[in-house]
This record gives structure tokens, sequence and C-alpha cells, in this order.
């Protein structure tokens, strides 16, 4: 399975576990935007949303660049590599331990069948 950062992975889905945050990563996947701006988008304080950012950024999720006075934000999809190999090993690893319970019901039904209803 792939390797990891265990604190890498906690930020990420720290990050991902408030839908305010989960909100600003779908507004930015549409087009970058300032801080002040998504503050208004989402109706917080400008200081409420430079956490969210903070958060984000720490994950790998967002990057920001200030020019003046102000600080555009955008989505920074090498974040998500590490953390998305992870769950796909998981999925992985459930999708193998399916196939294996399938294999079980299917010989389960043949024996059924070729045994017959008088067994049953």
């Amino acid at each position: 399975m792939v390797q990891y950062s265990s604190a890498a992975l906690d930020a990420l889905f720290a990050a991902l576990s408030d839908a305010t945050r989960r909100g600003i990563l779908e507004q930015l996947g549409r087009q970058e935007s300032s801080v002040s701006a998504l503050a208004d988008a989402f109706d917080m304080t400008l200081t409420g949303m430079k956490k969210h950012i903070g958060v984000l950024e720490q994950a790998g999720l967002v990057t920001t660049e200030k020019i003046g006075r102000v600080r555009t934000c955008r989505l920074d999809g090498r974040g998500l590599r590490a953390e998305a190999a992870w769950i796909e090993g998981i999925q992985q690893l459930w999708d193998a331990r399916f196939d294996v319970l399938d294999g079980i019901v299917e010989e389960l039904k043949r024996k059924e069948q070729s045994d017959g209803p008088e067994h049953a």
C-alpha cells in the first residue's frame, strides 16, 4: 500500500470535515477568489475566513498569493495526490474482500442447487 504521512492525512481530513471549508473548495473549483470575496460569499468575517483558508493551506488544498492589499486563493491539487492514493489502497482492500465474499456466495448457491430442494 502507498506510504503516507499521518500528519498530512490528519490535516486533510480535518480540513474536509468542515462544511464551510468544503464549500470554499467548491467555490475555488469554479474560480479563484480573494479572501474578502469568499468572506462575503459565506457571510463571514474576514478573520473567520482567514482561519478557514489557513486550515485549507496547511492541508495543501489551497494556495494564496498576496498582490498589493488583495490575497487571492486558488485550489492546489497537489495536496490530494498522496491521500487519494491512500484511499485507493483502502478501496482495493475492500474490493478484494467483496470478491472473496462473492465467490463464497456463488459456491453456496451452486451447492444448494446441486443438493436439490429435498435437502433444504
